[in-house]
């Protein structure tokens, strides 16, 4: 059974960075694709941005820019470095990992952004 934790959300000015991290309880090789999804209040689950195994990202036009995946294979480890954040970016960030035909969520962290 695969886990994955996340970690790093908090309350942050409008302006400001966060990192998030998700540390998966197997090597990140093993899967062909992980990724940070968000969900607000009242809104459908959305992604953010994805890394394949080849290390190739993509990301949210919402998000283009600003936001950063990147992982480290050392502490299969995947983190979303979050700069110039915006209250609308406020939202329940989850990592989610690929594995074969297999989906593997998180249990979400809390991203607020407010003044």
């Amino acid at each position: 059974q695969v886990q994955l934790v996340e970690s790093g959300g908090g309350l942050v000015q409008p302006g400001g960075s966060l990192t998030l991290s998700c540390a998966a309880s197997k090597t990140i090789f093993s899967f062909s694709t992980m990724g940070w999804y968000r969900q607000a209040p009242g809104k459908e689950r959305e992604l953010v941005a994805v890394i394949g195994s080849g290390g190739l990202s993509n990301y949210a036009d919402s998000v283009k820019g600003r936001f950063t995946i990147s992982r480290d294979s050392r502490k299969n480890t995947v983190y979303l470095q979050m700069n110039g954040l915006k209250p609308e970016d406020t939202a329940v960030y989850y990592c989610k990992a690929v594995e074969g035909g297999r989906q593997y969520w998180g249990q979400g962290t809390q991203v607020t952004v407010s003044s």
